[in-house]
């Protein structure tokens, strides 16, 4: 049975890595044609735009893998179908759940490298997207570290450590110099957020050193203008997919001590808990079509079919979290309903099947 195994898991993942190439291939050159408004931008080339995409790509295999399953698994199980090697096992004794459980094993391979994909990599080469793109598009008046964005305005230095998705700040500092390049005066902001064309700052420590040392006034709100807009911090700014599980995680907790919103990114906590669990269980939805309807058909059709279940799942999959998010459901409920109702559908075919 562990030949049968191999054999079976040979033909899954093979036909998963197939398909993910050519996924990849596609939504990586969708991902630079939304470049091309912004090519030609400050030092922003072509090469710096194919840089990005390459450094996108493993985003794009952790959110492509649920189809890739799902697609692959039909084109892999589909040959061995069209060659009756699938009728042969049957009538050798070996079951349908045997078979299916071959196949779900490999899923669980496909799993693996989902979950290290997203968890180890992805969060590294965002962040390395992310400062490059920034850096590029802002000139060279701008830097993104490990401690936020730094950037300059005039004789003053400014360090924004958070930039979230609706233009909001998070821990703002400003340097403020003289005209001797002498350090006079530093404030550090709880928040910040752009209306009327200021900066409105929120809980502010403000710092003035003079010849007599240094003194400290705290205000409850600052107006504060800049030539910075949120335009240019839109480009640096965290967005829930290019965080792993455990940084979603973190930066949740944070988000409720300060008492801001999270639903946006809670909710992209709970899919991406969900997302290996539908990598499997879109393995097990090709297993109806293979053994069902479509065994007897070609590979140009099931591919047809797999392609529409699986931009039909994911579409879904988007509607429901964005109805989800907009009259706040639970967001266990809106990551995980579209997987489930695909499960309870495949059961139903499988059931079906004598």
């Amino acid at each position: 049975m562990r030949i049968l195994d191999l054999y079976i898991g040979k033909a899954v993942i093979g036909g998963a890595f197939l398909v993910m190439c050519v996924l990849l291939s596609l939504f990586a050159f969708i991902e630079f044609i939304g470049e091309l408004d912004v090519i030609g931008r400050a030092d922003y080339g072509v090469w710096e735009a194919c840089r990005y995409v390459l450094l996108s790509v493993p985003r794009l295999t952790y959110e492509l893998m649920p189809m890739a399953a799902l697609i692959g698994s039909l084109i892999g199980l589909g040959v061995l179908a069209g060659n009756h090697e699938l009728v042969i096992m049957r009538a050798s004794g070996v079951s349908l759940a045997r078979i299916s459980w071959a196949a779900i094993k490999a899923g669980l391979l496909l799993v693996v490298f989902a979950v290290w994909v997203g968890e180890w990599v992805v969060a590294d080469a965002e962040q390395s997207a992310a400062t490059l793109r920034s850096s590029a598009l802002a000139g060279n008046d701008s830097l993104r570290t490990g401690d936020g964005f730094w950037t300059r305005d005039g004789r003053d230095f400014i360090n924004v450590r958070t930039v979230l998705p609706d233009g909001g700040l998070l821990d703002v500092r400003i340097y403020e110099f003289d005209a001797a390049h002498a350090l006079e005066r530093v404030s550090r902001a709880k928040s910040a957020s752009y209306a009327g064309g200021e900066w409105r700052l929120r809980q502010v420590s403000r710092s003035v050193i003079g010849p007599d040392g240094v003194s400290t006034e705290h205000l409850p709100e600052l107006t504060w203008r800049s030539q910075l807009k949120p335009d240019l911090l839109d480009i640096i700014a965290i967005k829930p997919n290019s965080l792993s599980v455990s940084g979603l995680y973190r930066y949740i907790r944070y988000l409720r001590a300060n008492g801001l919103s999270s639903g946006r990114y809670e909710l992209e906590f709970w899919t991406k808990i969900a997302l290996p669990f539908a990598t499997c269980v879109m393995v097990f939805a090709a297993l109806p079509f293979v053994f069902g309807p479509l065994r007897s058909v070609g590979v140009g059709q099931r591919m047809l079919i797999g392609v529409l279940v699986g931009i039909g799942f994911y579409l879904f999959n988007q509607t429901v979290s964005y109805i989800g998010l907009v009259y706040e459901f639970n967001p266990v409920v809106s990551a995980v309903l579209p997987t489930v109702l695909l499960l309870a559908g495949a059961v139903y075919m499988m059931r079906r099947i004598h």
